[in-house]
């Protein structure tokens, strides 16, 4: 048989679409040939697949060897494609029987001894050859990934040898065993915050309901502090959104046993740039916000990000995704995040402290604010000012309570919108609003007058809406009334302060 056919995965954004190596041996000078769009790792495979098929004692063919990529117009990139094009090799030239290869699908990068290497985003292409109704081998290095595949079958292999032996029939290849879920683990414990009842319960009802939050006060008032206690207190990830974070992680060349089941926390510094935070570059990859998917993303000091980078936010955090173009590839990551930000109420900080600690100049204020647009704050569903706290008040304050009996309210608000909606308040779109969220005549005439002397915008109705429905479901309320508006319209204090 001159001809083989073997199954394998590429990695394009969180996808892993199928990629088919034919191989071919031909009569004439002897060649080795790859074509199908490789790039340059892609095309140094054909040194590493020649050493390791003779360092694992089999015969190299003499002969004029091609080797498609198809499709040819899906760019492949890495080493991921080296065991594929080995076995493909190994069964045109007869040296393993090629009657099992449309079972299995093989990724992994060859050493040039034979043995083989992990790759990045395994754990997509085990998961897409699983629903194609094949067996994905997959190096002994990312079995941790792959352990996490229920459904899909997979087979580890360490060396090209085993791989032939099992095709052979003469030794099996392990599997896994499934990784069981466990809880959420964070040590951050909300208890450790002291007073601040009012930025602890807009924590609390960014936890129920998914919304973005904006702690903004003086240096040291514990904001940074309160946003890294939310993963604490937010709803366990189900099954499935597990995977999709796990996907992610894997794609990134991440720790995904050490996170699984745990909602990401990322907060990436202001120096980060605008590839750094949605992700880009000539190869695409993910980034911040990709990565804080199903999680938080925790900007701190939010005016010092360049605004640039910050309005490279905006269709995120409406969609829920992120498309990213590039000359050689079209991606799209999913960017489903919870946004929790940080800021000072001026460039000093002190605006307001009764020992008039402020220097800064109404315009100084303004320019400092305005790096962050009104667009931008518009997506923000709630802005809370954290005040510090004096001395004596820290010292007596009691302790808090605990981050467990806060996350028991919020997972049994969680669980109402997804039995009333399928989806937490803060994703309601269009008619599910005006369904879920209907007014009684008191509070469209208390929203009608705040609109207008806020002078707010039609996004920001919206968003009072999806806050003021999550309120009411943290008393179990079946109606949004007009103390949960009330208590909406408070949290969006730069608006009034804008307006």
């Amino acid at each position: 048989m001159s001809l083989a056919i073997v199954h394998t995965r590429a990695q394009l954004g969180i996808d892993a679409p199928q990629v088919t190596v034919e191989v071919h041996l031909s009569n004439g000078l002897p060649g080795f040939a790859i074509v199908g769009l490789p790039e340059t790792a892609v095309k140094e495979s054909k040194d590493r697949v020649r050493s390791a098929i003779l360092n694992s004692h089999f015969e190299f063919p003499v002969k004029r060897i091609t080797v498609n990529l198809a499709p040819a117009d899906l760019p492949k990139e890495g080493g991921r494609y080296d065991l594929a094009i080995a076995i493909g090799i190994l069964a045109a030239s007869e040296q393993v029987p090629a009657e099992q290869l449309p079972s299995y699908e093989f990724i992994g990068e060859l050493a040039l001894s034979g043995d083989i290497r992990q790759v990045r985003g395994c754990l997509p292409a085990v998961l897409a050859s699983g629903k194609a109704g094949r067996t994905c081998v997959v190096p002994v290095e990312n079995a941790a990934e792959a352990s996490l595949c229920r459904e899909a079958p997979h087979l580890l292999a360490n060396h090209l040898l085993a791989v032939c032996a099992h095709l052979h029939q003469r030794e099996n290849l392990p599997t896994t065993q499934p990784v069981q879920p466990i809880g959420p683990v964070s040590s951050q414990d909300l208890a450790d915050v002291k007073g601040q009842a009012q930025a602890r319960r807009a924590l609390e009802v960014a936890a129920a309901g998914g919304h973005n939050l904006l702690l903004f006060g003086p240096p040291g008032a514990g904001k940074s502090m309160l946003a890294s206690r939310l993963p604490g207190i937010l709803p366990p990830l189900a099954e499935q959104e597990a995977l999709e974070v796990a996907a992610i992680g894997s794609i990134a060349g991440s720790n995904v046993i050490q996170s699984w089941c745990t909602r990401p926390f990322r907060s990436p510094h202001h120096t980060s740039s605008a590839i750094a935070l949605v992700g880009g570059g000539t190869h695409p990859k993910p980034g911040e916000i990709t990565l804080a998917h199903k999680g938080v993303l925790f900007l701190d000091e939010l005016p010092e990000f360049p605004r640039s980078v910050l309005e490279v936010m905006r269709e995120p955090l409406e969609s829920g995704c992120i498309h990213i173009s590039r000359a050689n590839a079209q991606v799209s990551y999913p960017a489903q995040f919870q946004l929790i930000a940080a800021m000072n109420p001026c460039p000093c900080g002190f605006l307001g402290d009764k020992n008039g600690k402020c220097t800064c100049t109404p315009t100084q204020i303004k320019r400092y604010r305005g790096k962050v647009s009104g667009p931008l704050l518009d997506r923000i569903d709630m802005h809370i000012q954290v005040n510090a706290l004096p001395i004596a008040d820290l010292q007596d304050a009691p302790q808090g309570e605990s981050s467990a009996a806060v996350r028991e309210r919020v997972l049994s608000t969680h669980a109402r919108q997804l039995h009333r909606q399928g989806k937490v308040n803060a994703q309601l779109r269009g008619r599910e609003l005006q369904r879920h969220c209907a007014l009684d005549n008191g509070s469209q005439k208390l929203l009608a007058v705040a609109m207008d002397r806020l002078r707010l915008s039609a996004r920001a109705y919206d968003r009072i809406l999806r806050v003021a429905r999550t309120l009411a479901d943290l008393q179990a309320a079946e109606h949004v009334a007009t103390p949960h508006i009330s208590e909406a319209l408070a949290y969006r204090m730069l608006d009034r302060a804008v307006g």
